[in-house]
């Protein structure tokens, strides 16, 4: 599911001649554009939309709608961590991932003498 989802701007700047936003989605911070909005300023919290600032939000309607993103299961649906969300949706569990990255750290390191030439 897409959302539009409020977020603090946290810096403000340009990527070639595109103005973007540093954006904080509650610790998930984002490179946005805020062509849509180039009134937004550092502090102030704007609507985010697949990447683009939609309009700027009071800071109390913006964490109102957080909570209950947060509520929902929306915020983790939509910034959380996709690994973990992959493997669980293939059935793996926490043990088979700790066994997967044990078995990988058995592997030994490759010796100087063992890379090929150049």
């Amino acid at each position: 599911m897409c959302l539009a989802v409020p977020g603090k701007v946290v810096g403000i700047g340009k990527r070639d001649s595109t103005p973007m936003a540093s954006v904080d989605f509650g610790g998930v911070v984002k490179e946005v554009c805020i062509a849509y909005v180039p009134e937004a300023e550092v502090g102030e919290y704007v609507i985010v939309h697949v990447g683009f600032a939609l309009q700027r939000l009071d800071e109390e309607s913006a964490l109102a709608s957080l909570r209950l993103f947060e509520e929902l299961g929306l915020l983790e649906e939509e910034f959380g961590d996709p690994w973990g969300r992959a493997a669980a949706e293939a059935g793996l569990t926490e043990t088979a991932l700790t066994e997967a990255a044990v078995t990988n750290a058995d592997i030994p390191e490759v010796t100087e003498a063992q890379k090929e030439p150049r």
